[in-house]
């Protein structure tokens, strides 16, 4: 077993939004990062992955070149000994134990799932880049298997797609897909005919609940202009190989069912011994310690973090709230900690076909302006120069190529909901 200490004391679990952040904010202090994967993932650009409009490589930023300070472990960690200030991380190398003098918990979140029928057998997930490269080449064999077969009804069943959730994830999956869909169908003539049906299924009242009532309106009506069947105040009933049957009764012949209904926070936070919520997130104080701990904090979607800025109540599992409590951390770990303040910019949303929904500062958007402010944000968000640079070079040569229908079947896996 091999000891180490922490660069610069502290050590950072995890190396997503809020973890990759904190480590990058501390700069030449520097800090010791635990991460199963080398890159941080910038989930906003999901959906443009899974669609073919970026290409996977670059939405993930490589942690060595976004955090050169700090030092790197990958592998699984298997304790927090918080009496010897210890972590053991079991790696490629072999068991390492990491002392630290402040400890980080940024783990983030997994696809939040229910006990429906069917549901792990049959539904995709979509909460990592393997999900989506998945996605995209469940949804192209679909055009081909629809393709090959002489029954009409055989043909529609695979160009069926349901997603429930319709959260920003649901919504901005299913437009991109669509748009992925009805540019790749040039390449099937004998599909021309065909019908496809795009489903979108939440329990909520209206879609995308996060933004305000008219901008979600109008996300709504631009969908059903374009053949969305929008379900709300429905549920998922059940799931079986070829179908899906929802709580209104409806049985949906189809072989795409997409999960995108929520996350929660990884379960392995709940073998530290840290104080939890009834949610399984971590406990913090506005200075985003831990409670009842002095040298442990925590931050992002594994954690329970209040905001002085809306008393009474906690951060949603946002990357615009990740990376303002990153911001504020990595200030308290310098130095005097001061509580975590931050009141919301706004909300964006891309809804295909050059469209989008904006509400910043209190000013709305919707349309070509709405898109075009939702892109420009995600850019500004975008760690490294060069990721910037690869991004709007994708983005260029999608106004003028058509999208690529090419599987990327050697890196994607049969994602699942769940799957931790």
């Amino acid at each position: 077993m091999q000891h180490r200490h922490a660069k610069g004391g502290t050590l950072v679990l995890g190396g997503g939004f809020a973890g990759s952040y904190v480590a990058r904010l501390l700069g030449k202090d520097g800090c010791t990062i635990v991460s199963r994967e080398n890159f941080m993932l910038y989930t906003p650009s999901l959906p443009e992955a899974a669609s073919g409009t970026l290409e996977p490589r670059h939405v993930v930023v490589p942690l060595r070149m976004m955090c050169p300070h700090a030092d790197l472990v990958l592998g699984e960690i298997t304790e927090v000994d918080e009496s010897s200030r210890q972590v053991s991380v079991d790696t490629e190398a072999g068991g390492v134990q990491l002392e630290y003098e402040n400890l980080v918990v940024a783990l983030g979140a997994v696809a939040r799932t229910l006990p429906i029928p069917g549901l792990a057998e049959y539904a995709l997930g979509f909460k990592d880049l393997a999900d989506a490269i998945a996605l995209r080449n469940h949804v192209l064999r679909q055009l081909e298997a629809a393709d090959s077969v002489v029954d009409p009804a055989v043909a529609r069943r695979h160009l069926t797609f349901v997603f429930v959730g319709a959260g920003y994830a649901g919504v901005e999956a299913l437009a991109e897909l669509a748009d992925l869909v009805r540019d790749a169908l040039r390449y099937y003539p004998r599909l021309r005919g065909v019908e496809q049906r795009w489903v979108l299924v939440d329990a909520a009242a209206k879609i995308l609940p996060e933004i305000p009532t008219r901008l979600g309106d109008y996300a709504a009506r631009q969908l059903e202009k374009r053949g969305v069947d929008v379900r709300v105040g429905t549920t998922l009933d059940s799931v079986e190989e070829h179908a899906a049957t929802l709580s209104d009764g409806e049985r949906i012949e189809t072989d795409t069912l997409v999960w995108t209904a929520g996350v929660r926070a990884t379960p392995i936070v709940g073998h530290f011994g840290l104080p939890l919520d009834e949610k399984g997130r971590v406990k913090v104080s506005p200075t985003l310690c831990v409670e009842e701990r002095e040298n442990v904090w925590s931050l992002g979607d594994c954690a329970r973090v209040p905001n002085e800025a809306t008393p009474g109540q906690f951060d949603p599992p946002t990357c615009q709230h990740a990376l303002r409590q990153a911001r504020r951390l990595a200030k308290n770990l310098r130095g005097d900690p001061k509580p975590y303040r931050y009141r919301m910019l706004g909300q964006v949303a891309t809804l295909g076909r050059h469209k989008g929904i904006a509400d910043v500062l209190g000013l709305r958007f919707r349309g070509f302006p709405g898109w075009f402010i939702t892109r420009t944000y995600h850019l500004y968000q975008l760690p490294l120069i060069t990721r910037k640079l690869r991004v709007v070079t994708d983005w260029t040569v999608g106004l003028f190529f058509r999208r690529d229908i090419a599987e990327l079947s050697m890196l994607g896996h049969t994602g699942r909901p769940g799957d931790d």
